[in-house]
């Protein structure tokens, strides 16, 4: 018997530091492509899937030093784009329709974001990936991820982590830390929960977007989130 998907359209968020590995920089192709069966898998349940990349894993901004703001910002959407580049690349030797948008135009090597574009995509079941986060500094890809959704008109955000949810302290320095199943906007936001930055987690409460929040060290929880099955953390 066929599964019949719970979401519709989902934005899927992966971190930059997913796309590492163990390596904890750059690229480990093994883990993309366990990471995009998955995708595949959703996508052939008839999910229409967006995603967005960071760029921790070749560049981050916010620590690096004596740099202007924004000229290191700019260099993490840079980041971004080899991403997403790599993520279609495996994606397409699986046999999935990819295309690549980003913010910044860089025309030799994707589509300029254009969002009637990417929910045509979406609509003939192919893969839409975002890079260069929103095209603006200041705005992490959380925000993106936040702003891409509405767009689209996303049912859910997935945000692929490196923990199986949403804590009330850091679960890898204190033992006692409490999971939570379910979160509400307001609680994140007054509790200050690393769950997306406040800009993100204000435009999801806002545009009325859940998003759920799992390990995405199980790339098959993809799938069972897809399927509506319990995994992770969910705010809404």
């Amino acid at each position: 018997m066929t599964v019949q998907p719970k979401y519709k359209r989902v934005l899927l968020k992966l971190s930059g530091e997913a796309l590492a590995g163990e390596k904890k920089f750059g690229l480990d192709y093994s883990v993309i492509t366990e990471i995009c069966k998955s995708i595949k898998k959703a996508a052939d349940l008839g999910v229409e899937i967006a995603i967005v990349v960071g760029g921790g894993n070749f560049w981050r901004g916010r620590s690096s030093g004596a740099m202007d703001r924004t000229r290191a910002d700019h260099i993490g959407m840079l980041g971004t784009t080899m991403n997403a580049l790599a993520v279609a690349d495996v994606l397409e030797e699986l046999g999935v329709i990819v295309r690549v948008q980003t913010a910044i135009a860089m025309q030799q090597v994707a589509e300029p974001y254009i969002r009637n574009r990417a929910v045509r995509h979406l609509e003939k079941g192919r893969v839409v990936i975002f890079g260069c986060g929103t095209g603006n500094p200041f705005f992490s890809t959380d925000t993106a991820s936040a702003l891409r959704a509405a767009e689209i008109e996303a049912d859910i955000i997935f945000k692929a982590t490196m923990v199986d949810g949403v804590y009330d302290k850091d679960p890898n320095k204190y033992a006692d830390a409490v999971k939570y199943d379910t979160l509400s906007f307001a609680e994140v936001l007054a509790k200050g929960l690393g769950v997306m930055d406040s800009t993100a987690a204000s435009m999801c409460k806002d545009n009325n977007i859940p998003i759920l929040v799992f390990d995405l060290g199980h790339p098959d929880n993809i799938v069972d989130a897809v399927e509506g099955k319990p995994v992770g953390t969910l705010v809404e």
